[in-house]
C-alpha cells in the first residue's frame, strides 16, 4: 500500500494512529482537549497533539489524504442526555466539516456510539449524511455497526463507522464485514501467569465484594424453576414492601416488581432463609442487593464461571464468551474464576493495543482512556478496505 498522510482528531490515545501506521501512514496532525490523552499520545507516537480543535483554524492543519475521527459521543450516547446536535459537543462534528472543506481528503474514517443513528428520530445521522453527501463523498447508505467479536476479539461493543471515499475517487464504495462470526475466547487477552500480575491484590475483588457475590450464588443456586431473566430486586422480598401500592409507578418498573412478588411467593421459605443471611451482610444493600442475570436460563448455575459487573443497576452476570463493552466510566469486568478485575493492560489488548503501549500510570485514568478508545483491530480492519488507492 502506498505511503499517506493523515490526521487524527479528538485523538484519545490514537487507536487510529496504530491501526493506520501499520498500514503505512504517517501522522501529520492530531488534537485533543484532554491533557492525559495529549501525554500519553505523545509518549507512545512521538507526535504532540494540539488542544481544543474548536480553536484550531484549518488552514493552520497540514493536508492529508485521510481525516480520522472518534469524534466525542456524549451528545449522542445512551449514557448521556441524549441532546445531540442541540448538544455544543454534538457540533463538534462541525469542526470536522470546516476542516473536510478546506482540504478535501481522499478519505473520511469517522466512528461514533451505536445511538448516533436512531437518535432524535434518525435526523441526526440525516443531518451528519446529508452534510458528509454534499462535501462530495461517497459513503454505504447506511452506517456500519460493527463490534470486536465479530473479529474474535472477546467484546462485545457495538459502534457506527462512517467510511467516506471522495467522490471523484469512486462514485460508489463498498466495505464487506464477516460473513461468519468467530468464535471469541477471553482467554487469549488475559495475562499469562496470575502470579506476574503487578499488584494483584489491587484487582482482586474485596471480601465484601466476594461475600455479595457468594450470597447471590445460594440465591440462583436455590430458587425453583429458572434463573429470573429479569431484574431481581431483593427490597421486594420483604413483607413490608408486598403491600405497597404501585399505581403511581410507570409500567416498566411495576412489572418488575410483580415478578419479584411472584418470584418470592413461589420460593417463600428459601428466599425468607436466604434474607436473613443477606441482613447480617451491611454491604449488601443498594445497587449490591439487585441482580441482572443476562447469562441465559441454560447456562452454568454458578456466578463464579461467568463474567461479572458491579454496576449501578445491580451486580451484573454475563455469559464467559466475551466481555461486555469497555466504557469510560469505571465498571470493569471481573473474571469470576479468577475472582479479580481485569488490569489495564488486558483491556489494553481488549482494545487491541500492542504489549508495549505506554499506558496511564493511574489506573482510573487508563480505565477511562481505554473506555474511550476504538478499537485497533477494527479501524485496521475497515482501513485496509477503504485505502484501497492511499
Amino acid at each position: 500500500m502506498a505511503k499517506f498522510k493523515f490526521i487524527d482528531l479528538f485523538c484519545g490515545l490514537g487507536g487510529f494512529h496504530v491501526a493506520l501506521a501499520k498500514l503505512g501512514g504517517e501522522c501529520v496532525f492530531a488534537s485533543d482537549i484532554d491533557p492525559d490523552c495529549r501525554r500519553i499520545y505523545e509518549d507512545n507516537h512521538g507526535v504532540k497533539p494540539e488542544g481544543d480543535i474548536t480553536k484550531i483554524h484549518e488552514k493552520d492543519i497540514p493536508a492529508h489524504d485521510v481525516l480520522c475521527a472518534g469524534f466525542p459521543c456524549q451528545a449522542f450516547s445512551k449514557a448521556g442526555k441524549r441532546e445531540g446536535m442541540a448538544d455544543s459537543r454534538g457540533t463538534l462534528f462541525f469542526d470536522i466539516v470546516r476542516i473536510v472543506k478546506e482540504h478535501k481528503p481522499s478519505y473520511l474514517m469517522l466512528e461514533n456510539v451505536r445511538n448516533l443513528i436512531g437518535h432524535d428520530d434518525g435526523n441526526t445521522w440525516r443531518v451528519i449524511k446529508e452534510t458528509l453527501q454534499r462535501l462530495g463523498y461517497s459513503f454505504p447508505e447506511e452506517p456500519i455497526i460493527f463490534s470486536p467479536h465479530l473479529l474474535g476479539i472477546p467484546q462485545f461493543r457495538e459502534r457506527v463507522f462512517i467510511l467516506c471515499q471522495r467522490k471523484d475517487l469512486a462514485e460508489r464504495i463498498t466495505i464487506e464485514t464477516p460473513s461468519k462470526k468467530p468464535e471469541c475466547d477471553p482467554g487469549k487477552i488475559l495475562l499469562d501467569d496470575e502470579k506476574k500480575v503487578p499488584n494483584i491484590s489491587r484487582y482482586t475483588i474485596s471480601e465484601k465484594e466476594n461475600n455479595v457475590l457468594k450470597l447471590w450464588n445460594e440465591f440462583i443456586q436455590g430458587i425453583q424453576g429458572p434463573i429470573p431473566a429479569f431484574p431481581v430486586w431483593s427490597d421486594e422480598f420483604k413483607e413490608k414492601n408486598l403491600k405497597a401500592n404501585l399505581d403511581n409507578l410507570p409500567d416498566w418498573k411495576r412489572t418488575i416488581i410483580l415478578r419479584n412478588r411472584a418470584l418470592y411467593e413461589q420460593n417463600k421459605k428459601f428466599i425468607g432463609t436466604w434474607m436473613r443471611r443477606c441482613a447480617q451482610n451491611e454491604f449488601f444493600m443498594g445497587s449490591k442487593a439487585k441482580l441482572e442475570w443476562q447469562a441465559g436460563e441454560d447456562a452454568t448455575p454458578d456466578i463464579f464461571e461467568h463474567i461479572l459487573q458491579f454496576r449501578p443497576s445491580g451486580v451484573r452476570v454475563k455469559r464467559p464468551t466475551y466481555f461486555p463493552a469497555l466504557v469510560a466510566i469505571t465498571q470493569t469486568s471481573i473474571v469470576g474464576k479468577l475472582r479479580r478485575r481485569l488490569t489495564p493492560r488486558e483491556t489494553a489488548r481488549l482494545q487491541s493495543f500492542p504489549d508495549d503501549f505506554k499506558l496511564h500510570p493511574n489506573d482510573r485514568i487508563a480505565y477511562k482512556q481505554l473506555g474511550n478508545s476504538v478499537n485497533v483491530d477494527v479501524v485496521h480492519y475497515f482501513a485496509k478496505q477503504l485505502l484501497t488507492k492511499a
